[in-house]
């Protein structure tokens, strides 16, 4: 017995051996990453496990010790010194330097913080094709750091499943052809993946399938390395048309239309009930598990802005629960992972009982669901907590990558204490749903800062904020900082959004939905802000000149909403000659535009379409992905519904796709008021859709600006605007 006992205990001490090794290893690789000069003056150490994530920060001689007790919480650590000591920023994006201060400061008293909530979500469907579509494996490695470094430790992972789709469909005696056009181009799979699009811009390249596969092994590797659970995704029901061909008896659904796109583009919905759903879903999982691994909790989403096939209220729960049940036979620890955006969506049809029927008829615990966007509806509060199902209060941001200032800060601030005190013993975590990676960092870090108990209040976040965007103390910086969490971050994101700029040109309004300019806040502010940022010295930070180019993008795009108005005024006034020095106005400010955020390459539609390209092993691949890619953030699909919704103020996109409309916009009304004729906006309009959808072929060569110091500019150009700006 003393033998056998001998024998467990040093089984058990080796077992802790490992698994220090295994987070301290992961994390001193990560600070070699990041900062490979630095990173020996940091130590990492293993505290014993709790039921509750903490971190400690302290010195000892010339180190900076950080311990945790994963190492998820180390990097939330890490991130806490890097922050609030060196006064330094990491960003999402690999090219952005990691600026540390020539001397690492030491920690006076030791810090420590635990975590509010057990998990951490991020990341949405629609991020894969709006900014995550073409990254290469340096991309994702720089990006799951700035998630660990964010708490984050449950991320989406949708990545390289059309690979074991392929697989799974071939098995059931679908052809090459049947299955590469059932999928969509790769720019539009998230949407594939969520049964609203079949066969656009298809057939998917084999090449694409073997790529994303090998990808999604290291990003699910590394993402496990940071003590993260990756949500994989299951069968959701989604099937291709041609299975009718192979099972004529299955049950199936046509699912309504979606986004405008034609009947041809419609997906097939198969029935929970049908025998064939469970043969599908073991067949999935079995092999997505074999080469992904799993942490048992699924991305199922199978209603989103479609219709089910019955809206009656126990068939709903029925679904479900075959649903679920599908899952469990493959998996006995299966957790589904739902998100409620549908819940918003279709309200309508989304009643009370019919909620409840679905969620209650999976058991208890087994389902989590995403309160998506909080900042706006908070489903929880019309749902009794989900009828006490798990739930996180999530955070959008932005929809579709558009280029805008956004964000309600007090409101998010507000309402996610709220949650956590009012939200019930089922809030389980917090996450942000994101679907495009956009210009707001900092709102993202704000809501899971919120997560961790570190007893900042707002206004001190923000200081800290201020400081480590200039890496100094500054009261200029201060102020601006203080300006725009006060009186400009007030709105939240909105479904198709963008300064006037990027919208079909019109006289009044915007011309469609897709790209709403409205602002909550006095433009004074914001260029107030502007102004004493601008008037730091002595700074040339790549986050400074981020804030500079950024700010200065919104405040033109402002002002052209109002110049385009004035040259309306004319227009029905008759009076040309104003009409021609406002419509040379818009040109100027759309220029300069252009001219500013070539400056940085977080505006850089060369990079989207290099990378897209890259994609591609030879001229007709990479004219493909290039189509792919530019379709995206322009026409979107196959109809006017959708054009513009994934806008964005580029630099190359904004002087040679939004400006030519523009340019084109002026001439024509001006031509008409010469000839005293009403301005004929239905034949602009049907001119703009040939226009818009030959721009997306590759053969049109798109020429850049050569960029430059985006501080120097930014300054050129408040200083050319500021009179007319507070006119």
């Amino acid at each position: 017995m003393k033998k056998i006992l001998s024998i467990l205990f040093l089984l058990f001490i080796v077992s802790q051996i490992r698994a220090e090794d295994a987070n301290v290893t992961a994390m001193c690789q990560m600070a070699q990453r990041l900062f490979p000069k630095e990173s020996s003056f940091f130590d990492f150490r293993l505290l014993d496990d709790t039921s509750v994530d903490y971190f400690t920060i302290k010195s000892e001689e010339n180190k900076i010790i950080i311990s945790g007790n994963n190492a998820n919480s180390m990097a939330v650590g890490l991130n806490y010194y890097l922050k609030n000591y060196c006064l330094t920023v990491v960003s999402w994006y690999k090219e952005d330097p990691i600026e540390l201060p020539k001397v690492l400061p030491m920690v006076p008293v030791e810090v420590s913080i635990k975590a509010k909530v057990s998990t951490r979500f991020f990341l949405n469907y629609c991020t894969f094709g709006y900014s995550l579509v073409w990254w290469k494996w340096s991309d994702w490695e720089h990006f799951i750091d700035w998630m660990a470094l964010n708490g984050i430790n449950m991320p989406l992972a949708i990545t390289g499943q059309e690979a074991i789709w392929y697989k799974v469909w071939s098995k059931l005696g679908l052809t090459d052809e049947e299955i590469r056009g059932y999928f969509t181009g790769p720019a539009h799979l998230p949407w594939h993946r969520m049964c609203n699009l079949d066969g656009w811009q298809s057939p998917l390249p084999k090449e694409w399938l073997a790529n994303q596969a090998k990808l999604q092994e290291q990003i699910v590797a590394r993402e496990r390395e940071l003590n993260m659970r990756p949500v994989l995704p299951a069968f959701a029901g989604h099937i291709p048309a041609a299975l009718k061909r192979v099972y004529p008896n299955i049950k199936t659904t046509r699912v309504s239309e979606w986004g405008g796109f034609a009947d041809q583009y419609r997906c097939t919905f198969l029935n929970p009930m049908d025998s064939l759903y469970a043969v599908i879903q073991k067949e999935y999982l079995t092999e997505q598990t074999r080469l992904y691994g799993t942490d048992h909790i699924y991305g199922i989403d199978p209603f989103n802005e479609v219709d089910p096939p019955s809206w009656n209220a126990d068939s709903l729960g029925m679904m479900a629960k075959h649903i679920y049940e599908s899952v469990a036979a493959v998996d006995t620890e299966a957790v589904w992972l739902q998100m409620t955006w549908l819940f918003y969506a279709d309200i309508k049809h989304w009643t009370t009982s019919r909620i409840k029927s679905y969620l209650r008829s999976v058991p208890q615990d087994k389902l989590i669901l995403l309160d998506y966007f909080c900042e706006y509806t908070e489903i929880w509060k019309q749902t009794d907590s989900y009828f006490g199902q798990p739930y996180l209060w999530c955070y959008l941001g932005n929809f579709g990558g558009n280029s805008f200032l956004s964000g309600p800060v007090n409101l998010v601030s507000e309402r996610l204490a709220d949650a956590l005190k009012n939200g019930g013993s089922n809030l389980k975590g917090v996450g942000s749903t994101l679907e495009g990676i956009d210009l707001n960092q900092f709102m993202y870090e704000f809501v899971f800062d919120k997560a961790w108990d570190s007893g900042q209040t707002d206004k001190d976040w923000f200081l800290s904020l201020a400081d480590r965007r200039i890496g100094k103390e500054s009261p200029e910086a201060r102020k601006a900082w203080e300006i725009l969490a006060e009186k400009v971050y007030l709105q939240p994101a909105q479904v198709g959004q963008g300064t006037l700029t990027n919208a079909r040109p019109c006289l009044r309004g915007n011309g469609h939905w897709t790209t709403k300019p409205t602002i909550e806040y006095h433009s004074k502010d914001l260029l107030e802000a502007w102004k004493l940022l601008l008037s730091v010295k002595d700074c040339k930070r790549n986050s400074y000149e981020f804030d500079l180019v950024n700010i200065g993008r919104q405040v033109l795009g402002n002002y052209f909403s109002v110049v385009r108005d004035e040259f309306t005024v004319a227009y029905e006034a008759g009076d040309i000659q104003m009409m021609k020095n406002r419509g040379d106005k818009m040109r100027e400010i759309i220029a300069d535009l252009d001219k500013l955020v070539s400056c940085h390459s977080t505006f850089s539609l060369k990079k989207w379409i290099t990378e897209a390209r890259d994609m591609g092993q030879d001229a007709v691949s990479k004219d493909y992905y290039e189509m792919n890619a530019r379709s995206l953030i322009t026409i979107w699909g196959d109809s006017y519904h959708l054009t513009d919704y994934a806008n964005r103020s580029w630099a190359g996109l904004t002087n040679q796709y939004y400006a030519i409309r523009w340019d084109r916009f002026i001439k024509e009304v001006i031509e008409a008021a010469e000839k005293k004729e009403s301005f004929d906006d239905k034949a602009f309009f049907d001119e703009s859709l040939v226009y818009e959808n030959e721009w997306v072929k590759p053969a049109n060569v798109i020429k850049y600006n050569e960029g430059g110091d985006g501080i120097k500019v930014a300054r050129q150009i408040y200083k050319k605007y500021v009179k007319e700006l507070i006119r």
